[in-house]
């Protein structure tokens, strides 16, 4: 029997970084590799975090596949970061291979293939048998996947809802084709955890026509909705509406038109005609008009923040403009949505917040995620994608179904799920894994230490204390000049800046007289004791600084260590 490990990289104990590794003796198929946006706390200048690839890279000759269930950047947008370091196939369904090479792109990334797949058929790659079927959720072409091993499907469902009302084939489910692989002997089931707290079905919640159906039919003026730019589900209901008012649509994000053209051309929906308006044919007076605000993560909010503040060049708000918030706050926005929300309502428009509650986000609730074990029928469930809470209301929602705990798997990012000769025989290997922070300047990857200092530089200041000296010797000519920002106030506290002064010094004369001075021990040295000196006299543990500039007097030129 074949030896079987999962695992994941991300998506566990987390919202977002969904990346997951389906090992059948030793054949690694990577399923998704996603990003997740920063919380408050962990801002300090990074844009987004990604999984942590070492793991792949040690083992890339074993990487048989990466597989990307769908276009959202939870799930596909680190692949590039992990391409730039391996060379490996994807494999895509068409709209969502469409937005990953924009992607690539965006990050000069040349010279990689991607397999289109359907969202119903059967692969064969590296002697493994693998089948797609197509799964419904917000955006179109999204597909789950069964790998099949000698002791049984391994499935991975990716988003889903159960929404017997849409007849568009780009979005629907197969209810055929998950019965048939519920027919067949399922060793493991992945299912998404993001929803299972929400009672009932999500459909008919995650739709948005019939709570703001009444401002298209009602006001002439102009309505701007925020949206998530990858939202494709709620841009057509937007599409719908505004073409049954006889409205325009003028989408801010030009990217988004480049989306919608291609899902038109794919035939997966047809743009209603002489609805939408070009950036040239927009203006501010107009009244009859839809202005879609859109981004992805926090940008959404921002962007709208910037126009609800006066400081975008597009638009302009006037006081009858209705804006519809339709884009929900999830981790890592907060803040900005705030913000946003804070600054309309100083402007004065009008403002319709969706409720949370009353509108759902597309993911699978309880009943979703009931009807998918039931048509499975796996021998083991696995939670995926969510707070360990949500793992947790999902594996309780199996036990209500009649699994027993000891066939329901929760793990941690980095531990492994190992299986033989059917079974689970293991869950104590594991590998240590840190994220991987993407900067914002220049998109680069920004270690720990890196992050560290910039939480501490945020909270606790920094301190530049420097002094020039002797080349020859070593005598101070210059200095001690301290500079000291987010750390002391106080007027009466220049004692303590002397202090500094006092201990830089000292320490270079100390080395000196012992002949054992050395530029950067000195500095590290005194950098040591400042920090001491600091903390017991301010209670804080500022960023040190410590320069020691070095002049030859005998030459028109110096030496700056």
């Amino acid at each position: 029997m074949q030896k079987i490990r999962l695992m994941a990289l991300g998506g566990l104990d987390e919202d977002g970084k969904n990346m997951y590794l389906v090992e059948i003796d030793g054949d690694i198929f990577v399923v998704d590799a996603g990003l997740k946006y920063p919380s408050e706390s962990e801002q300090l200048g990074i844009e987004y975090i990604i999984p942590d690839f070492t793991y792949l890279i040690e083992h890339k000759d074993r990487i048989k596949g990466i597989f990307i269930s769908h276009g959202h950047d939870d799930v596909m947008s680190a692949l590039p970061h992990l391409l730039m370091q391996i060379d490996a196939d994807v494999y895509a369904t068409a709209l969502t291979a469409r937005l990953l090479e924009e992607e690539f792109k965006r990050h000069k990334l040349k010279n990689k293939h991607i397999h289109i797949i359907k969202r119903k058929e059967e692969l064969k790659i590296a002697g493994h048998s693998i089948r797609t079927f197509p799964v419904m959720q917000s955006i179109a072409d999204g597909v789950g996947f069964a790998f099949e091993t000698d002791s049984g499907l391994i499935v991975y469902t990716s988003e889903f809802v159960f929404d017997y009302d849409l007849l568009n084939k780009a979005f629907s489910m197969d209810l055929n084709t998950l019965s048939n692989i519920g027919q067949h002997n399922v060793l493991v089931l992945m299912s998404e955890s993001t929803g299972a707290n929400r009672d009932g079905y999500t459909a008919p919640k995650h739709r948005i026509t019939d709570h703001i159906e009444h401002l298209f039919e009602e006001t002439g003026n102009r309505i701007i909705v925020t949206l998530y730019r990858q939202n494709l589900f709620r841009i057509m209901e937007i599409l719908e509406l505004a073409a049954k008012y006889k409205k325009k649509v003028f989408f801010y994000n030009e990217g988004h038109v480049r989306m919608l053209k291609t899902v038109d051309e794919l035939d997966y929906y047809k743009l209603p005609k002489n609805v939408i308006i070009t950036r040239e044919e927009f203006r501010n007076d107009m009244k009859d008009v839809v202005c879609i605000v859109s981004g992805s993560g926090t940008d959404v909010f921002k962007l709208m923040n910037n126009i609800a503040i006066g400081e975008d060049d597009i638009i302009e708000l006037q006081k009858n403009d209705i804006t519809v918030i339709a884009s929900p706050v999830v981790p890592g926005t907060e803040k900005d949505a705030t913000a946003m929300e804070n600054d309309l309502y100083k402007a004065g428009v009008d403002i319709v917040k969706l409720n949370a509650k009353e509108v759902l986000s597309m993911h699978a609730s309880i009943e979703d995620l009931k009807m998918m074990l039931y048509m499975i029928k796996p021998k083991y469930y696995l939670p995926i994608k969510g707070e360990y809470s949500d793992l947790i209301n999902n594996a309780d929602i199996a036990v209500e179904m009649g699994y027993t705990p000891d066939k329901i798997i929760i793990l941690d990012n980095g531990q492994f799920a190992s299986f033989e000769n059917g079974r689970l025989a293991s869950t104590s290997d594991f590998i240590e894994l840190e994220d991987r922070a993407i900067d914002s300047s220049d998109m680069r990857n920004v270690s720990g230490m890196v992050l560290r200092d910039r939480e501490k530089l945020s909270t606790d200041g920094a301190i530049i204390c420097g002094v020039v000296l002797d080349f020859k010797t070593k005598k101070v000519i210059g200095g001690p000049d301290i500079q000291s920002r987010g750390v002391i106030y106080l007027k009466d506290a220049d004692h303590i800046l002397n202090e500094i002064g006092n201990i830089l010094i000292s320490t270079i004369e100390k080395n000196v007289e012992e002949n054992t001075y050395e530029n950067m021990p000195v500095r590290m040295e005194a950098r040591e004791l400042i920090s001491r000196y600091v903390l017991k006299s301010t209670g804080k543990a500022p960023m040190i600084l410590p320069a020691i500039v070095e002049i030859d007097m005998g030459e028109e030129s110096g030496k700056e260590s």
